[in-house]
């Protein structure tokens, strides 16, 4: 796995990695690992969204509600991540950032302009089925920490309302500029990020501009 890691690095440079997927699908714990191996900075619009609540009622009851935040609030409270000058010289793994239909384009531009480019989009595929289950385990295990929105199921039927409606029209934005990669999110954790880490590999080895500059050995 090192070697595909190394080659992942020079292909990704400052470039940012987006990982969509339902609630429970594993996003921020599939996400923190790749920064990590990746020597790369983690951004989760959910636990920008979470931090801002404290200070925004209307933010912190539409979330406690299972909604996504308006682009509005989006635009104005997760897109000035991109400018920090402290990440300026890492890549970006952000997890779901843009999760509204048409959020994808200011995503794409802010991306670009802080030399951060889209240039790859994991999709962590998860039944409906097995959302509930994790869910329910999540409920004995208390392992969610004080999440308000992932105590009542209600709140959980809405979030996956959301996913769907407002959520899989950007995934499919993605899917059409070529760049989006499926991961089956059904397994164990190791299988998941194995998968995650081959699919990647394997886009870039398939870049043009980039195996270009891969030196002949």
């Amino acid at each position: 796995m090192e070697e595909k890691i190394n080659l992942i690095k020079r292909w990704l440079g400052t470039g940012s990695i987006n990982i969509f997927g339902m609630p429970f699908s594993g996003k921020d714990t599939v996400g923190v690992r790749l920064a990590q191996d990746l020597d790369g900075r983690f951004l989760s619009s959910g636990l920008i969204m979470r931090a801002a609540e404290e200070n925004d009622k209307d933010l912190l009851r539409e979330m406690n509600q299972g909604l996504l935040a308006s682009t509005d609030k989006f635009r104005d409270i997760v897109l000035p991540y991109f400018k920090i000058a402290e990440l300026r010289d890492f890549p970006l793994i952000l997890s779901s950032v843009g999760r509204w239909e048409g959020e994808e384009y200011d995503v794409i531009k802010a991306a670009e302009e802080s030399r951060h480019p889209i240039k790859a989009v994991i999709l962590l595929n998860i039944s409906e089925a097995e959302i509930r289950n994790r869910w329910e385990a999540a409920q004995t295990l208390q392992d969610r920490g004080a999440r308000e929105d992932d105590k009542v199921r209600s709140v959980l039927d809405k979030r996956i309302a959301e996913f769907i409606e407002k959520t899989m029209p950007v995934i499919q934005t993605y899917q059409k500029r070529g760049i989006l990669l499926p991961v089956n999110g059904h397994t164990d954790r190791e299988s998941v990020y194995t998968q995650v880490i081959d699919q990647l590999a394997k886009f870039a080895m398939q870049d043009s501009d980039f195996n270009r500059e891969i030196p002949l050995q």
